[in-house]
């Protein structure tokens, strides 16, 4: 499954570490995704995304197999759900999926860095 991270499994340890496959993140490739915006998830120092036709959000793409994926999905927890996405890559565009929380847990005033 061809999965796009936009927040902190981006850092090459922490998905290194999450994924338990060290050699994952050199298979980040970066990607954007247009008409979205990444702010906080509420009461949390994590992020999320909302639709915004104005914003993009700059990410990465791979593809995790299986057991990557599993693992990744339980550190994602229950806030969160798979949404497919077309995002841009160096390629062009692409259907993938990322992690994101329903739109009421989103604190949309606030920015994820």
């Amino acid at each position: 499954m061809i999965l796009f991270f936009y927040g902190t499994l981006l850092e090459p340890a922490v998905l290194a570490r999450i994924s338990g496959e060290p050699s994952l993140p050199r298979r980040l490739r970066p990607a954007r995704l247009d008409g979205w915006r990444r702010v906080f998830l509420r009461g949390t120092p994590y992020p999320t995304l909302v639709e915004d036709a104005a914003s993009v959000v700059e990410g990465a793409v791979l593809r995790a197999g299986p057991a990557a994926l599993a693992r990744l999905a339980a550190y994602e927890g229950s806030a969160y759900a798979l949404a497919p996405l077309t995002v841009t890559t160096a390629r062009g565009t692409l259907r993938a999926r990322a992690w994101i929380a329903p739109a009421w847990r989103a604190d949309a005033a606030r920015p994820w860095p």
